[in-house]
């Protein structure tokens, strides 16, 4: 890894370190007699890392998970901001909000993490990867990540790791709760919703509008100011038919309608996309006896892509049909599931070919806890109804070295199938083979208490990585009026490796936190960095009390990116501070006001697009 990136990260932290320094002080004398932060006695239970609840100290999957507090706290407006507070994870993103945005986990493809939303797989099959810029983050109450291939459980998509978001839940009496913000850049936030259980019942809605007016997000276009309207809706119902099964459904309806400064020609255009994403699931879940449990998931999801006045359409269908079986017996878990996915795209240039296709898979699971020793063990078969059968497999070990030292090793497979647009476009090819990867998994951790430290390092090689290749004679002719454009090809090779360090400890009622990742996201090829990945990126915190307040204060810094393959175009390093503070100042009313990038700081997360500046924001919530 080059060093010259490191030292501007360090120089950019650096800038930074003196007031966030100067701000833990202030808190430490502060909060002497403050509360300390309270230390979770019971283990969290995690879904994703095996598609069954599994205590979190179970797990040799490398997991990070996030509650609502902490989404509330972050100060972030949108998914991708919260997720790129996180270990081993960057965000790019075409300007503000409503700019298209990409997450990489461990510097792995946006499309190569495989996305959940109440157990329904969200995935465009235009551009590859979930539309995060849609997910409203308002209505999430709770964040899985799963950093590293997961293919053996998921299947198609997950070789560089799973992301799946939960929304609110009913229980207890019904609670209410409504909720008003403002901000800078002319942001407005509105919120209402209820939760609750009565009976056999359980229920939680909720609504969010949010509008901002902008900022200009491309100076060298359209000398305006680049807003946006989100609106989306929540609803989750529950019902114990008896003591040993439970019916669930949910839904979620979000669209977002955002302008950008696209480009017709010579001409600068005042565009505008509207983007809607609908998904719904029924869930029965049946403990038939003190070991064996199933559950039976039919699930839907339509991802709308729309661009207006230049005109584009792009319009995904997803439907999932899952049957998963649990055995649990002396330390012991068992799991088979049957599971199928069909994908639909309607899209212009695809039309009138039948852009369409199906999985058929079958996941088999072994898990065993005793002692000091973790084994975790999958193995699945898909059988895609256009390229054929495709295995996958992983295997993970974990040991405990002390009470509170563990280390853990995991290897595995993954793939992820063509998009039907790189197939059946003008510049697709019906015959393209599926991207596949291999990773190898190394982790050690520590955790007493409030104090942790952990250290992954990994290495994830991905063969048959799909590109667009310009200019190609030798292109499919899908389009006679374009033979010789290009087209979508196996061309090329990536290795994601890095090491990854977290760390969190309580001084004097402060908790401080935070991570660094070193990476070499790489074309294997080339020699090339991948486009928009530091090599060093990462963060700090600190919070704590001061009486009736929860107070707190970040530093995200990156080092240098490029912005383009060729590493022909260089994107500056930045550091980011953001302050915040949070208090009950009535019964049942919370005040939040935050301070985002607190230095107003100028930093690009794609060539060409500004980033928001200073920002303020005020919110202020009623709940029962």
């Amino acid at each position: 890894m080059s060093g010259i990136p490191f030292m501007k990260l360090a120089f950019l932290c650096a800038r930074l370190a003196v007031p966030l320094a100067a701000l833990v002080c202030v808190l430490s004398t502060s909060a002497q007699t403050a509360t300390p932060a309270l230390v979770a006695t019971l283990p969290e239970v995690v879904v994703t890392a095996t598609r069954v609840s599994q205590p979190l100290t179970d797990l040799v999957a490398d997991v990070t998970i996030v509650d609502r507090t902490q989404i509330e706290r972050s100060g972030a407006t949108g998914l991708g901001d919260v997720l790129a507070r996180l270990p081993g994870v960057e965000m790019a993103r075409n300007g503000g909000l409503g700019g298209v945005t990409s997450v990489y986990l461990r510097g792995a493809e946006t499309r190569f993490t495989a996305v959940f939303i109440d157990g329904v797989r969200v995935d465009s099959q235009g551009t590859g990867g979930a539309s995060w810029d849609v997910i409203p983050l308002s209505q999430v109450d709770r964040i899985e990540v799963l950093r590293g291939p997961a293919g053996a459980v998921y299947g198609s998509d997950a070789m560089g790791g799973v992301i799946q978001v939960f929304t609110r839940k009913g229980e207890g009496p019904p609670s209410p709760y409504v909720g008003l913000g403002l901000g800078t850049y002319g942001t407005t936030k509105a919120e209402a919703g209820v939760s609750g259980s009565q009976g056999a019942w359980d229920y939680a809605l909720s609504l969010v509008r949010q509008e901002s007016k902008g900022f200009n997000s491309m100076q060298s276009r359209n000398p305006d100011d680049d807003g946006y309207t989100s609106e989306s809706l929540a609803a989750r119902v529950g019902l114990e038919l008896n003591a040993a099964h439970r019916l669930e459904l949910s839904l979620l309806s979000s669209q977002l309608n955002a302008q950008y400064d696209g480009q017709f020609g010579a001409i600068n255009v005042d565009d505008r996309t509207t983007k809607k994403l609908q998904t719904s699931a029924l869930n029965w879940r049946a403990q038939w006896s003190a070991d064996y449990s199933s559950t039976l998931s039919l699930t839907s999801a339509q991802d709308r892509y729309e661009t207006l006045p230049s005109p584009d359409l792009t319009v995904t269908n997803s439907r999932g049909y899952l049957w998963q079986s649990e055995y649990r017996k002396l330390g012991q878990l068992f799991t088979w599931a049957f599971e199928r996915r069909e994908d639909a795209l309607m899209n212009s240039e695809t039309a009138p070919r039948d852009t369409s296709h199906f999985q058929n898979a079958l996941a088999l699971g072994y898990g065993w806890v005793a002692d000091r020793h973790s084994v975790q063990l999958n193995l699945r078969h898909d059988v895609d109804s256009v390229f054929g059968p495709q295995t996958t497999g992983a295997l993970g070990y974990g040991y405990a070295l002390k009470p509170n030292w563990r280390v853990k090793a995991s290897v595995g497979t993954a793939f992820r199938a063509p998009t039907l647009y790189q197939r059946f476009s003008p510049y697709g090819a019906a015959d393209l083979l599926p991207e596949t990867s291999r990773n190898l998994d190394f982790g050690l951790n520590y955790a007493d208490g409030p104090r942790a430290f952990g250290l992954t390092l990994y290495q994830n090689d991905v063969s048959n990585l799909i590109q667009y290749e310009g200019n190609k004679g030798t292109c499919p002719a899908n389009d006679p009026l374009d033979p010789f454009g290009g087209c979508y090809a196996n061309t090329a090779k990536a290795r994601y490796q890095g090491m990854t360090l977290t760390g969190r400890y309580l001084i004097a009622n402060v908790t401080l936190s935070g991570s660094l990742d070193l990476q070499d996201p790489r074309d294997s090829v080339t020699g090339k960095l991948l486009a928009r990945r530091a090599q060093q990126h990462g963060k700090l915190a600190a919070e704590t009390r001061v009486r009736s307040w929860a107070v707190g204060a970040e530093l995200q810094a990156s080092a240098l990116r490029y912005n383009d393959a060729g590493n022909a175009t260089e994107l500056p390093g930045y550091a980011l501070l953001g302050l915040r503070a949070e208090s009950q100042v009535a019964k049942n009313w919370t005040l939040l006001v935050r301070l985002d990038n607190a230095t107003d700081a100028k930093y690009e997360l794609a060539r060409g697009y500004a980033s928001a500046g200073r920002s303020l924001y005020a919110g202020l919530t009623w709940a029962r």
